[in-house]
């Protein structure tokens, strides 16, 4: 059994946790330690002191990351309209793709932390077929579109959005959109 944490210690651990948060969004996963020491207020030895290495900070960062994902597809789902459900879900999708890129990279890339989001993943999938099935049911989606497609759309959405911006992405995202949607 861990003991627990004396508050300081508990307190420069939220702290390093926020700040490593904020620099694995802006820099991506590859962001450095010291610089998430420096904005927590704390020395790099503090760092090391809760996470002995950064796959440990980042693996602690993540379920929160998955929960709000699952939190935006289980609300998607929730929306009464098929359409806007299902455009909802993939717009605020590549928001969060394309504002962190830390996520972006555990999911697109060969990160250890990936392995963590396997089983979100699954969940996402699910969360994601179901939205397709009720567009297509509807009749406002083309039935040949599969959920690979879509998944296939975002991922590449999402690093047109790291590399050229969230606007570019989301301009070929609306296109794309009119091009999924029926009788287009």
């Amino acid at each position: 059994m861990t003991k627990p944490l004396r508050r300081d210690a508990a307190r420069n651990r939220e702290k390093v946790l926020v700040a490593a948060a904020a620099v694995f969004t802006e820099q991506g996963l590859g962001g450095s330690l010291e610089e998430v020491a420096r904005r927590a207020g704390v020395g790099i030895g503090t760092v090391y002191n809760h996470f002995p290495n950064r796959d440990s900070l980042i693996d602690a960062l993540l379920p929160a990351r998955v929960a709000a994902l699952d939190e935006l597809a289980t609300a998607s789902n929730a929306e009464p309209d098929p359409w806007r459900a299902f455009t909802g879900f993939v717009s605020q999708l590549l928001d969060r793709m394309t504002a962190d890129r830390g996520l972006l990279e555990a999911i697109t890339g060969d990160h250890p932390a990936a392995e963590h989001l396997v089983e979100a993943c699954h969940r996402g999938m699910a969360q994601l077929s179901r939205l397709l099935e009720r567009a297509r049911a509807a009749g406002v989606l083309r039935r040949e579109v599969t959920d690979d497609d879509v998944v296939h759309l975002i991922w590449a959405l999402s690093l047109l959005g790291d590399a050229a911006g969230p606007e570019a992405a989301h301009r070929c995202l609306d296109l794309a959109l009119d091009g999924l949607r029926a009788g287009s």
